[in-house]
């Protein structure tokens, strides 16, 4: 990645791609995890209802796993922006000093 000309770019760069787009990905992640333990807690409660619904039983372990895969990425996420904020600060902070995050 070569490094923007100028404090402008570098600014930019982190505004409008960095943070937006961590930002974004971090909200799509946050969300799919919400439905996902929504869809997760009414078949815990089905399955309470009904011990002998293997089908039920097999439909909950899969909605599990896609949460946990879902939680896994959102664990990836924070690497990866990390990651890019580290290399955006080595190739921009003569130019640019991004703002500290929350």
């Amino acid at each position: 990645m070569a490094a923007p000309s100028g404090g402008v770019n570098c600014e930019e760069f982190a505004e409008f791609q960095l943070m937006e787009a961590h930002a974004s990905r971090d909200r799509v992640i946050k969300n799919c995890i919400a439905q996902t333990s929504s869809i997760v807690k009414h078949l815990r409660e089905e399955r309470e209802k009904n011990l002998d619904d293997l089908t039920l039983l097999k439909q909950l372990r899969k909605e599990q796993t896609k949460l946990k895969w879902m939680q896994s990425e959102l664990n990836v996420e924070e690497v990866v922006n990390d990651r890019s904020w580290k290399v955006f600060n080595e190739r921009c902070r003569v130019h640019f000093k991004p703002p500290k995050k929350e």
